[in-house]
């Protein structure tokens, strides 16, 4: 699966005015092709929502494709402001150069003006007036043309700058159309997420059991390192108990039926293979990559990788799972723990609003929370197995 990451650790938040025009372009172009994914998704998933049958899945597969069109909204802005930034620097640009250019000329303009508007009379009584007058006028018509192909390129130039003029003005107007499209779209992820909490408090008892044994767990962890190999422990004990096979019925006569009922049920039983990789994998969020994993920036090797975002940006499960930990934990924000098939766990901290709860059965694209406010960072950490993963090697799967 491809997709579009600028940037590289260290750099700056996606409104930087201050940034290089190459790093612009890269924005423009990676803000591009993630609100094209973004939009592929939502379309995606909108069909499988109309072919869902059961209801629990129709309900996920509706509120990703609301939250993939969320995070569509928020690459476009993206774009629009990227392509903002390059237009007002392409205008100041213009500027600078006009500036250079009508100084000389406005200079050569004014003396031309002032010479050939010399009173005839004055000429007359001046000694050797008659002969400068013919000199003059004769300058005149020698400057004309070259004045009149300067002004030209100055004339194309003051309509290129109208022209960018307009560039700007329309870009804004689609930024601001673009926000309003997504203010809808959250008030509308909203009113389905409280619907759907709604509904899993009435059909789940069992989730506020194992809510309060993640937290249990978070208050003993030391570290977050702790905290996921304690629940990765609690999930491998309930796949092992989810795995026991129920009682066999006994066979209504001979031993023969029964050997064949073992085989089969044995057959029944039998483990399906473990995936090595994990389906329709995406990253939580869109932005710019700021810290790859195994980057060193902060002293030690990083676990996972660091994406720069806009605020409140929308936060999506990078793939199928279960909600093991929704929740604080000190010095990382609201995190959430997502337990995948696979011995795959994935771990996104930074959020400043959670939306899922423990237990909750998530499908890739399933909205989670959002960003804090001003310049927020979403960091995503992926295990198989307890042993730290490159969350980057599952795009290409």
């Amino acid at each position: 699966m491809a997709v579009a990451l600028a940037g590289a650790a260290g750099a700056q938040g996606l409104d930087d005015p201050g940034q290089s025009p190459a790093q612009t372009r890269r924005d423009l172009a990676a803000a591009q092709v993630q609100a094209g994914q973004a939009r592929a998704r939502a379309e995606r998933l909108d069909h499988d929502a109309q072919s869902a049958t059961a209801a629990a899945d129709k309900a996920a597969k509706e509120a990703a494709a609301l939250a993939a069109r969320i995070q569509e909204a928020e690459a476009q802005i993206v774009a629009d402001e990227a392509r903002i930034r390059i237009i007002e620097q392409q205008r100041s640009d213009l500027r600078a150069q006009l500036a250079q250019r009508q100084k000389p000329l406005v200079e050569l303009t004014g003396a031309l003006q002032r010479l050939s508007r010399r009173p005839p009379l004055v000429a007359l009584l001046r000694p050797g007036s008659l002969a400068d007058s013919v000199h003059t006028r004769a300058l005149l018509e020698s400057m004309l043309p070259q004045v009149q192909r300067r002004t030209a390129a100055l004339r194309s130039e003051l309509a290129r700058a109208r022209a960018l003029q307009e560039q700007a003005r329309a870009a804004e107007a689609a930024r601001q159309q673009e926000i309003a499209s997504l203010d809808t779209r959250r008030r509308d992820l909203g009113v389905m997420e409280a619907r759907q909490r709604q509904t899993a408090r009435e059909a789940n008892g069992g989730a506020s059991r194992e809510a309060e044994h993640a937290l249990a767990l978070a208050e003993k962890a030391r570290d977050l390192g702790g905290l996921l190999q304690g629940l990765e422990q609690a999930a491998a004990l309930r796949d092992r108990l989810a795995a026991l096979p129920g009682p066999v019925l006994r066979p209504a006569s001979g031993w023969a039926g029964a050997g064949q009922m073992a085989a089969d049920a044995a057959y029944d039983l039998a483990p399906s293979p473990v995936p090595t990789a994990l389906p329709d994998f995406l990253l939580p969020v869109t932005g710019r990559l700021v810290s790859g994993f195994g980057d060193a920036s902060r002293g030690t090797a990083a676990r996972g990788i660091t994406l720069s975002v806009r605020p409140q940006a929308q936060v999506v499960a990078p793939s199928g799972g279960r909600v093991a930990f929704a929740g604080p934990f000190a010095g990382y924000g609201q995190i959430i723990i997502i337990d995948h098939p696979g011995g795959f766990t994935s771990l996104i901290t930074g959020l400043a609003r959670i939306s899922a709860q423990v237990g909750d059965n998530v499908v890739a694209g399933s909205p989670l929370g959002d960003a804090g406010p001003g310049r927020p960072q979403i960091t995503l950490e992926l295990r198989r197995d307890g042993r730290p993963v490159n969350p980057l090697d599952q795009l290409h799967h």
